[in-house]
């Protein structure tokens, strides 16, 4: 190394790295690499390689194609890979691959569960909270804190209006107030529709 705080390698090493790489040799600095059986000769350290030892290990392709220098051949080799990927009759191990075609989608209405409809029966068990509203005011705490047996409290309803339904808090219906046998009894007068509750 040129300095020991220093990672960088100096050219030298680069260029021994190079040729024990293409050479198969074992990296030396200062020393030139053996040149591989039937490749070019290793540049000494320092020098250039000539276009044509360039060429030569270009040529030395692991994959044992065409030469980079050759594009006809590129494009031959490519076009015949893209015609083998796209084949319909490629042999593999579980035999002929089947032809592609579209995806085709369920109807929504044939999803899961669509052939037994949810029975509203299920529900017959569920308490609901039913009140029946006479009317309403607003009393300040003083006027609470005076209320005694006896007191009169004005609501904001006259005596032959409707009473208000309401099943958990919400409105769904309006009623008479009647007394059967000695009870407060309500008869449903008007169903209200969702929109208007």
């Amino acid at each position: 190394m040129a300095n020991d705080n220093d990672d960088l390698l100096d050219p030298a090493e680069i260029e021994a790295l190079l040729n024990s790489a293409a050479g198969g040799a074992s990296p030396v600095p200062g020393a030139a690499a053996a040149p591989a059986s039937g490749g070019p000769a290793a540049s000494p350290v320092g020098q250039p390689l000539a276009n044509s030892d360039i060429d030569a290990i270009l040529g030395q392709s692991s994959l044992g194609g065409p030469r980079p220098g050759n594009p006809e051949a590129l494009l031959e080799r490519a076009a015949a890979d893209l015609e083998a990927a796209v084949a319909d009759d490629i042999d593999s191990p579980g035999g002929r691959r089947a032809p592609a075609r579209p995806f085709e989608f369920q109807p929504f209405d044939q999803g899961p569960g669509a052939d037994s409809p949810g029975e509203l029966s299920n529900l017959n068990d569920v308490e609901l909270d039913l009140r029946i509203e006479l009317g309403r005011t607003e009393l300040l705490i003083e006027e609470v804190l005076k209320l005694r047996e006896g007191s009169v409290v004005a609501l904001d309803k006259l005596a032959g209006d409707p009473v208000d339904i309401l099943v958990n808090g919400r409105l769904i219906a309006r009623g008479e107030v009647l007394v059967l046998n000695d009870n407060f009894c309500v008869r449903i007068a008007e169903i209200l529709a969702p929109a208007l509750v």
